[in-house]
Formats: structure tokens, sequence, C-alpha cells
């Protein structure tokens, strides 16, 4: 027995299990085409949140789809260690416990560390299983597993030994909260509300002359080692080459004129802190400038700050203020609105640091990553991102990849007390390199460094070390996997991982690391915001589940998501997903009830309508979803299935096919009803797996699953038939208007006259026609019947009959509404073919189907105004 409404929470639970015991999600290469996905590997420390639905969502409807096309299908599950963020988890479980992470060793911070993972580092992947993603659990991979971490230390040590990696002290970003260096791209810039602050330096022997800078970061003037002015400027010609003193502190220091400083910014001149600003750093290497470091690691102003020692900087920006007032040297203060770089990872003000760090020349390196992508070897969607990726690729800049913290994968340099270090993956093998290079040192004497690698350079290797690779070179399963078919991921790391993963690719396995790749957009909030905990717009994904069902969650987010595009979330779409289970659910329910009324079989199947429409109608659409799908526009292919369930299916077929009250069904009917059927969950299953397969056994007993059944190739679809279909439609929902707005109730019978050149096609759906509209007859004449209610559908007219008593003056006032519609309609119409830029730039078929709807609106007026003679 059926239930009243489909419960999501049992079939979830019941099917998710079965195709797991099934072993559907488990692959082993075969002689079949490999169909790969690896997932972007989440943050061990994450949960699922809407980007997660999103992005997953997609990639277990392309893997589904694949599976039930035939194809060996592998979806490779796995978390990121993610350096930052878990060690910032770890420190929080420490402090809870009393325990500072500077009052233990290393040692004992990893352990405490791999706990930590142990406890928390799978939930992610295990509420993808409440999503119903159909990944190969078999296969979870975790970038520090042993292989893996081997495999990372062996690019470091290669491409060093390439002299790509190299250890240089330079400007990087600095995460004052986790007290490591940041890459460029781990910067995010927000527009803040900030003050210009404009602050007079004396010059050196001139107790009378000043000159003005203006700053945003006042806590900086502590390092001022020059100001710069451009050489042109006529206000500062007078000053090249003395000498300005430093507010508060006494500096000395040069006046410096350069090109890079702009006129009419500010005052024109620049305080120049070479320790604390990525341009003034290039200036201080230019002028051989001294660099003051004023700040510590955590952000406190440093001893040789020389005021503020130990205090934040963001604390020492509002005292020092009063004290430059206090000295007269503060000129005015004016509101300025400006760009901030915060830490993506901690939401840290990030501060620009001269640092020893190690780094990636990526020159070299990038060049075939940029070629494959521009000559389309892999191919982005929407290529919109093409254009992004390029520029930034142009652009390069080599990577900052050493990381002050312990959790992670330490940096294999090993250094003597000499100071002299060398590159290896063990003590052992450090021990022997010095030896070799005649630097004398025991091994006990030899450290190896403290920093440990971001954690993008291991997941760069993702593709291929998920499979081995690296640690285990051309074994079966990566010959057979690699390259993989498609990456799904968000634009905003396109450069953190998916250009340097395409690097890697070609340096280690000689080829590109995927086919496609699909951009998802970012989930935002109906206001336009991006969803996140701070402002409290995220909705917790697991209740929404336990709440609409899988199935519903992943129809809203896909529904309103095209490729690239941001997404307004809206709960709305979720009930609207809700609601197309209900749909679904009630069309079994009645397609059930037939099942035990069906008659001997005596309809001529060819001859049938309904059966030859929908058929057609069905293998139209299975070529536009196969059409839509290679393009990956997912979002409409689910939208056109939704269209075609919804509406072709419930709200017309199965009414054109519904038997009389109590009456039996044909039997050849209800089998093609129930092929069609199995067929229309068959086309949605990868983007509502639960519901799909739960009706796919609803409807007869089963051997097999609907998660593996393999899909049918189209036939061609009759554009005849579907034609007729159309307008059966039109006329059923014009006369069933006609009957509405002149209060002729359903169940009163009609007899209908139709006014036609087209008898014959009206001869095919004459029966379903009369059963639709409630007509005792259907007649065809040449004439117009009196008192009777007109309608006008294209060419042809229609005469209503009743018993009722028809209101001329109330019909005439509907047709000439409807005449001035069609006449506006007909004046875009021709407003748009006489633009002769339209016409052409148009595609071909775009002004053919504007030429057919003048025709169409030019028929109707026609009959509309006949019938209008009549009355």
């Amino acid at each position: 027995m059926l239930s009243k409404n489909f419960i999501h929470g049992e079939a979830e639970t019941l099917w998710y299990d079965h195709w797991l015991k099934k072993g559907y999600f488990s692959s082993k290469p075969d002689n079949r085409e490999a169909y790969t996905v690896v997932i972007p590997p989440p943050n061990v420390t994450g949960v699922l949140h809407m980007g997660h639905c999103l992005n997953n969502t997609i990639q277990d409807i392309l893997v589904r789809r694949a599976r039930m096309q035939g194809k060996n299908a592998c979806w490779v599950p796995g978390t990121d260690h993610a350096s930052i963020a878990t060690e910032a988890k770890v420190v929080a479980m420490l402090r809870e416990r009393g325990i500072a992470k500077s009052s233990i060793s290393r040692d004992e911070f990893l352990k405490y560390a791999w706990e930590w993972k142990e406890k928390y580092g799978g939930i992610i992947l295990q509420q993808l299983k409440k999503m119903g993603c159909g990944l190969d659990w078999d296969r979870t991979s975790f970038t520090m597993d042993p292989d893996y971490s081997r495999s990372v230390l062996q690019v470091f040590i290669d491409l060093y030994k390439k002299g790509y990696i190299y250890r240089g002290k330079r400007m990087i970003n600095w995460d004052v909260r986790a007290k490591t260096a940041l890459s460029d791209e781990e910067v995010i810039y927000k527009e803040v509300q900030s003050k210009l602050y404009h602050v007079q330096y004396k010059i050196d022997d001139d107790s009378n002359t000043y000159i003005t800078i203006a700053t945003v970061r006042p806590e900086t003037i502590l390092g001022d080692t020059a100001i710069c002015v451009n050489p042109q400027d006529e206000r500062y010609k007078h000053l090249h080459g003395k000498y300005a003193i430093v507010p508060l502190i006494g500096r000395r220091i040069p006046i410096i004129a350069d090109d890079y400083v702009t006129m009419d910014f500010g005052t024109g001149a620049l305080k120049v802190t070479p320790a604390h600003d990525m341009n003034d750093y290039q200036l201080g290497q230019k002028y051989k400038l001294e660099i003051v470091d004023t700040m510590n690691d955590d952000g406190t102003m440093s001893e040789a700050a020389q005021l503020f020692i130990g205090e934040d900087r963001l604390d020492v920006r509002k005292k020092i203020v009063p004290q430059l007032e206090a000295a007269g040297h503060l000129v005015k203060i004016e509101d300025y609105t400006n760009q901030v770089g915060f830490s993506e990872r901690t939401d840290a003000v990030v501060e620009p640091r001269l640092s020893l760090q190690w780094w990636v020349s990526m020159k070299n390196i990038s060049v075939p990553a940029l070629e494959a992508v521009m000559n389309e070897g892999i191919h982005f969607h929407p290529a919109k991102f093409k254009n992004l990726y390029r520029h930034w690729m142009e652009n390069i800049k080599d990577w900052c990849i050493s990381r002050q913290l312990w959790w992670g994968h330490r940096i294999p340099a090993w250094y003597a007390p000499d100071g002299s270090f060398v590159v290896a993956i063990s003590r052992e093998e450090a021990f022997e390199q010095f030896k070799s290079d005649h630097v004398k040192v025991s091994i006990e004497e030899i450290r190896q460094d403290d920093d440990c690698l971001d954690t993008w350079f291991s997941s760069w290797l993702w593709p291929f070390e998920v499979f081995k690779g690296l640690s285990n070179p051309g074994n079966v399963e990566v010959k057979y996997y690699y390259p993989t078919n498609t990456l799904v991921t968000a634009p905003e790391i396109i450069f953190f991982w998916v250009a340097r993963m395409i690097m890697a690719g070609y340096e280690y396995m000689g080829e590109k690391p995927f086919k496609d790749v699909y951009f998802t957009g970012i989930v935002r909030d109906k206001l336009g915001r991006k969803m996140s905990k701070s402002l409290g717009n995220s909705p917790d994904l697991l209740a929404l589940i336990d709440q609409y069902g899988a199935d519903a969650v992943r129809f809203g987010i896909m529904i309103a998501s095209p490729a690239g595009n941001d997404i307004l979330f809206d709960e709305s779409a979720l009930e609207q997903g809700r609601n197309f289970n209900n749909k679904i659910w009630n069309a079994l329910k009645l397609v059930k009830m037939w099942e035990g009324r069906q008659a001997q079989a005596t309809e001529d199947t060819a001859h049938n309508f309904a059966l030859t429409w929908f058929e057609n109608r069905l293998n139209q659409v299975k070529a536009e979803v196969n059409e839509l799908m290679t393009q990956f526009r997912l979002s409409e292919a689910l939208k056109t299935l939704y269209s075609l369930i919804w509406d072709d299916f419930c709200s017309w077929y199965l009414e054109w096919v519904k038997p009389g009250f109590e009456q039996p069904i044909d039997a050849v009917v209800y089998e093609k009803t129930v092929q069609y059927f199995e067929e229309l969950v068959q086309l949605l299953h990868p983007f509502m797996p639960f519901i799909t397969e739960e009706i796919y056994h609803q409807l007869k007993e089963r051997t097999d699953d609907l998660c593996v059944k393999q899909y049918s190739k189209p036939a061609d679809a009759d554009a005849l038939v579907l034609s007729e279909g159309q307008l059966l439609k039109q006329v059923i929902s014009a006369l069933r208007d006609a009957r509405n707005k002149n209060q002729v109730k359903p169940k009163d019978s009609i007899q209908l006259h139709i006014q036609t050149t087209n008898k014959a096609g009206y001869e095919a759906i004459e029966n379903i026609l009369a059963k639709q509209v409630n007509a005792a007859s259907v007649q065809y004449t040449a004439d117009a019947v009196a008192n009777s209610i007109v309608v006008a559908v294209e060419k042809d007219r229609f005469f209503i009959e009743s018993e009722k008593q028809i209101d001329a003056d109330a019909l005439k006032t509907e047709l000439l509404k409807d005449l001035e519609y069609q006449q506006k309609f007909l004046e875009s119409v021709a407003k748009k073919l006489g633009n002769e830029r339209f016409v052409q730039n148009a595609k071909p078929e775009v002004v053919e189907l504007e030429r057919k709807k003048q025709a169409d609106a030019l028929a109707r007026i026609k009959t509309i105004e006949e019938s209008l003679q009549h009355l």
C-alpha cells in the first residue's frame, strides 16, 4: 500500500544503504570507458554548507549520469589537511584543556592534532551521504596519508633540484592571528571605511620647513626610512637630496625622487616603510634604504618601533594620532574608502612583512598550463573564465609555499650549525649530502626546517596522487583513470588550485589532469550577500535535508544555478522541489490505481494519439537533455525535465489516457504508461536519486535498480505529431477558458463545432478533445454557429453550444480584448523584423521564429475579426 506522501527520510536511508551494499559506487579498472571525477577535497575541519551542496550535487549528477550511460564511473572522495584552519581548531581545543601551544613540543602538538583529526576529520564526508552522493568510499584519500605525504616531499625535492624552488627574503603577506605567511591568493580584499591622516615631517636643518604626507596606517610611521616625491613635482624640487625627521622618534631619513610617486594622490609625497609595504620594499631595494621591522609576528610592535612596544598595531593606530597631534605633526584627518587585505582563513587584517621564506619560481612551470586552456585542451564552462585565467597566468608571481605552522608537511630542508642547508627526504639522506658537500656536522646536530608547506602544495597533486600516480608510477589505476574527466569547483580557487593542478599534471604526468572544468557560482542570500556564519545568513543544510528531503534540496539548489553565475538562494525553491516530489508521487498513486483495472488490450497503439504524442515528446526531451548535459547546462536540463514531467506527463498525458469513473484501462495503454514513467524517473534520477529509485521499484516488481539502469538511445521525434500535440493543448486550454468565463460548469456537456481547413488533423485528436472539454459531440462546419461561444485558436474557430444562455456582450468584450493584445503583439514583432541590424545579426532560426510569430498573429487576428462579424 502506497503512503499518502513520499516519506523522504525512510527512502534516503533505505536506498543509500542498498546502493552501498550492491557496490554500485565502487569502481575497478575494466574494459569500459572510464568517467573520473575527484572531489575538491573539503577541509578536514569542514561541515556541509550550501556551497558544498551545490558543488557536490553537480558532481553527483554528472557521475550518476555517466554510470547510466554505461561508463565506469569513479568519484574519489577525500579531505585536505587544511594547515591554518586545523591548527587553529587544535589550538582552541588545547586552550579549553588549559594547555598553551607554546608550552608543549611539536611532537606533542601533532599527537593532539591527529587526535582531533580522527575525531572530527571525517564529518563532512559522512554528511555527503545524506545528500545521496555516490562516492567510491573505498578510495577515500587524505592529503597527509603516508604515501601522499611522501609524494609531496618528493615533489619539493624534485622542484628544488630543477631550480624551481628557492629560499629567499622577500615581502610576504602575514597573518598575525595564525602567525604564518600567506600567498597572494589567500588574501581577500574588502572595501573599508578608513581615515586618511595628513602628517607633517620637519625638514632637517630648517626649523620652519615641513613636508606633509598622507597615510591610512599612521602606526607604520615608526618604521619610515625615506620620503619619496615625483621628480617632476615643482612643489618639492627644492627638497631633493635633503633629509626629514620622523615624528615622535626623531629618525633622520632622506627625501628621494622617483617616478613611482603619483603627484595627484594625497599630498604627492610618500612615506617609505620598506619593512611594511610591498611597493615601499621595491623602492627600498632600489635606493638601498634602511629596513626597520617594527612588528612582531603576532602584530604587536617590536622594540625596533621604539614606542608602544608590545601593543597591537591596530590599537597603536588609535593611540599614535593624539600624540602626533600633541606634538604638532597632525595637519588634518579625512574620511577615506580603501581596499584592505584580510586573511582568507582567519579574517585577520593582513600585514605586508619582509620574511625569509621558501618560493616556487612559476614562470617556466606555468607555460604548458596556460597553453592547455587557451588551446582548448582543457575546456572551461562557462568559457568566460578563460580570460581571467589567462590574465593571471601571464602575470604570474612566484608562489610563497612555506607556512609557520606545525600541522602539515614539514619542509624537507636540513640545516647544519653553520647555517648551510641541504634538501632531502630524511635526516639520514641529509647527513650523507652534508658529507658529500664536505660540511663537518654530526647527524645529531642536523636540524630540520620548522616550517610546513602551504596546503595547496599538496592538493595540486590531487588528480593523480589519489591514484598513487607519483608514489607508484605507471600503476594500472592511474593509467586507467587519469586524466580525469570533469572538475567541479568554484571560481575563487581558479588560481589557488585549478591552475596549479594543471601545472602539476603536466610536470609530473606529462598530461592535463582533467578535460573539463565546471565553475559553479557563489551561493548568496536573497539580498545578494555571500552566505557566511558571521552574517548568520547561512542555513543549516542538514536541517533543510531533514525538513524537505535530499531530493528537494538538490532540486532547489540546481533549478537556479546556471554555470558560473551566482545563485540567490531562496528556501521557496526547496518548497518547489518538495511540491515536485508530491506531484510525481501523486502520479504514481494514480497509475497504481489502474494496475488492477486493466481490460484486455483493445487499443491499436499506432492510432492512440496520446501514446504516440508522448513517446515523441519523450524522445524530443531525451535529445534536448543530452545536448544540454553535453554543454554542462545542468540547470536548463533540470528545467526541461521538470516541464516534461509536471506539465506534459502529469497534467496532460495522464489526463488524456485516464479511464472514466470506475472504468477499466486498456492493458496496452497501462503498459505504455508504466514504461514512460520508468523512462521519466530514469532521466530525472541523477538530479533526484531517492524518489526516482523508490518510484521505479513501486511501479512493478524489479530484479534490477534504477541507479545502474542504462539509458536507451532516443529515437527521432516526429515534428508533425509534436505540433498536433501542441495544438491539442492550446485548443483544450482555450475551450476550458471560454467555458469558465461563460460560467459553463465542467460537468455540463456541450456540443462542439470546429471550423477548420485541417479536418484530418483534428480527427486524430477528436476523442481526447471531446473528453477533455466534456463535449457530447464534435462536428465540423463551414459556417458560423449562431448563439454559441466563439473561440479562435490560430486559423481555426470553435463554436461551443450549451444549454446555458450565451452572453453575447461578454463574449464580444473578450474577443475585442484578445484582438487588442494580438495587434500589439504583431506591432512588436513587426518592429523587430523591421530592424535591419536584428535581421542581419541574429541567427537564421531566431529570425525564422519571429516570422512564424508574425504569421500566426496575422492568422489569429483574421479569425477573431471574422468571429466578431457573427456576433
